[in-house]
């Protein structure tokens, strides 16, 4: 009797011990869950600034398995409402805060991480590789409707603009265009999309971040001066903006660490030259929300 007493009392023990094993494992099962989340990070606006955020978070994540980040476009004016409204961690934006119409700039904080260059482009048809700013404006606000009347083929011009709140398009109409009124024509959201339209319609013109050009595409230059580097450094290109990624008031520690990131060298020395973008730490000047100009000493 007492001998089977004890083998019953070592079950016990064992069973015991089995079942505490298990805890252990659930307990450290469910940590591992919660780590699993990670930390989640919502980047939407510019579609200009989403390839070099794209190519950032891609490195970023694989040093930070534990954070989740989604890159997404819909314009730079999206960007700052949804920021500002706390429905994004980060509003991508080609245009400063203050100056979209119904944003409050008060409430964000500026993290400036590159800068984009911006030109015209031209379907190769149209066969024309530069143009006067006079002769850009007229084209754009329909004064000018046939490539032969600046030296090029006789081919219908057609206008494709970006949608309204798109930062790209403030800044071309800002600084290529002087301010005016451009010709109604098809809109569209993104930067991609105008690429391959512009690619493959005969007569069509529009205007691209220099990271979207490529082969498919004629940039133009304006009073002979190319869309380059050197010009853009000096501003003697001067249709250029900083890329920004807002937040809403002073990021977190973990959205820092992710914004701290795209500053670094490796983002700044790699994906940021790669993709046709300029390091804000090589330009010879600097541009304010008023748009004043001064040179960096």
């Amino acid at each position: 009797m007492k001998k089977l007493t004890s083998m019953f009392l070592v079950a016990g023990i064992l069973l015991a011990g089995c079942a505490g094993g298990n805890a252990e494992n659930g307990a450290g099962a469910n940590q591992t869950g919660d780590s699993s989340q990670g930390h989640k990070i919502v980047a939407v606006g510019s579609t200009a600034l989403q390839p070099l955020v794209d190519a950032g978070q891609e490195e970023f994540i694989q040093e930070n398995p534990d954070y989740n980040i989604s890159v997404q476009g819909g314009g730079s004016g999206t960007g700052l409402s949804q920021v500002e409204s706390g429905a994004v961690t980060i509003g991508n934006s080609d245009v400063f805060a203050e100056e979209k119409e119904g944003v409050d700039a008060d409430k964000l904080v500026d993290h400036k991480v590159a800068v984009v260059g911006m030109a015209p482009v031209v379907n190769k048809d149209a066969g024309v590789k530069e143009l006067s700013k006079e002769e850009l404006i007229d084209i754009f606000t329909g004064e000018i409707t046939n490539w032969k009347e600046v030296g090029g083929n006789d081919q219908e011009i057609s206008v494709v603009n970006r949608a309204s709140g798109s930062g790209t398009r403030d800044t071309f109409e800002k600084w290529a265009l002087d301010g005016a009124e451009t010709v109604q024509a098809q809109e569209q959201d993104s930067s991609g999309t105008v690429k391959k339209i512009v690619g493959e319609t005969p007569g069509a013109i529009s205007y691209l971040a220099l990271s979207y050009l490529d082969d498919s595409l004629q940039e133009l230059a304006i009073d002979g001066v190319k869309p380059t580097e050197d010009a853009i450094k000096t501003n003697n290109w001067e249709i250029w903006s900083y890329e920004h990624m807002y937040t809403q008031g002073k990021p977190d520690p973990e959205v820092e660490k992710f914004l701290d990131y795209m500053v670094s060298d490796g983002i700044q020395n790699g994906p940021v030259k790669q993709l046709g973008y300029l390091p804000i730490t090589e330009m010879q000047v600097e541009r304010d929300a008023q748009g004043e100009v001064t040179e960096i000493k």
